[in-house]
């Protein structure tokens, strides 16, 4: 537990640095069952004992309360509960991490907290077939060296489920003579679909991948393709949006795959992240986005998507 807590409050330089290497450190945990769990560090920003928490009235189910952290007052959740794998009668758990994400700060109660692994992107699947309750909030799975399953939350679909999705709203669509196509890629159901209703309210056409390899072996292909027909890609496709934290590859390494080839050239990448801090947005910076998104505010991501799709347009 205090071998956790040090680990997550150190290093948090050399946890940037991973992002670009195609590798994550995931906070291993458990909910009480013999599975286990996993949440990508960079979410994580610190882990405690469970603290006392102030019941409060007419809060979502699964939500067992308020506390106040450093003049904050954050809800907190029983994961467990959410994800449908309590038992009648069991505790809280002893431990709390607290997690920023997508600008919000909750506190996760989890039975306890084990330790700290670093693995490989492309050792990180999607999750196949997967029965039970708990199949809706898992977003992956990697193996541990002893043949271990963990299953990594979706703390978008997490927070969907338990607060409700926020409306897309009013949206301007493009010009009436813009004509626009986009291709993204996230690894979550609901980012992808909330990203596809921003688009479709700009009227603009798009593609989609659900992780970092499939997007790059589809683009790879877009390009080929294009180059055989000796023409240029960024007039098939005028922007690329891209998620940092996938499966299989990450963002950083799709961007920087995207940057490094000439076949490329003049489609703008922009990166959509929960991971709003700005180490990411450096590390974004460094494989070369052209912008940067904190998920997910749907007008602020129209406002950065729509001068590049008009620029693309005017060229």
């Amino acid at each position: 537990m205090e071998h956790a807590n040090t680990n997550l409050l150190e290093s948090v330089d050399a946890r940037t640095k991973l992002a670009g290497s195609n590798r994550m450190e995931i906070l291993l945990f458990s909910l009480g069952t013999s599975e286990t769990f996993g949440i990508n560090v960079f979410k994580v920003r610190e882990v405690s004992k469970t603290p006392f928490i102030t019941k409060a009235p007419n809060m979502p189910s699964g939500v067992e309360g308020l506390i106040s952290l450093r003049g904050n007052v954050i809800p907190v959740l029983s994961l467990a509960k959410i994800i449908g794998i309590a038992k009648p009668g069991q505790g809280l758990g002893n431990s709390m991490m607290v997690t920023e994400y997508s600008k919000r700060t909750l506190g996760f109660l989890v039975h306890d907290v084990d330790r700290i692994i670093r693995v490989e992107w492309d050792k990180v699947r999607q999750p196949e077939n997967m029965a039970g309750s708990t199949q809706n909030y898992i977003t992956a799975i990697t193996e541990l060296s002893d043949g271990k399953l963990v299953s990594i939350l979706d703390v978008e679909t997490i927070l969907s489920q338990t607060f409700g999705e926020a409306p897309v709203g009013q949206i301007a669509a493009l010009e009436r003579d813009v004509e626009a196509n986009l291709f993204f890629v996230d690894d979550s159901a609901i980012a992808r679909k909330k990203i596809a209703e921003v688009l479709d309210k700009l009227g603009v056409r798009h593609k989609h991948a659900l992780n970092g390899l499939e997007a790059w072996t589809r683009l790879d292909g877009m390009a080929a393709h294009a180059q055989q027909q000796k023409r240029k890609l960024s007039d098939e496709i005028n922007m690329i949006l891209v998620d940092a934290e996938m499966p299989e590859m990450d963002g950083y390494v799709l961007t920087r795959n995207i940057k490094s080839d000439p076949r490329f050239d003049g489609i703008p990448v922009v990166m959509h992240s929960s991971l709003s801090s700005e180490a990411n947005r450096s590390m974004g910076k460094a494989v070369g986005v052209d912008a940067y998104v904190a998920k997910f505010d749907a007008e602020i991501l129209a406002e950065t998507l729509r001068p590049y799709l008009l620029k693309a347009h005017k060229d």
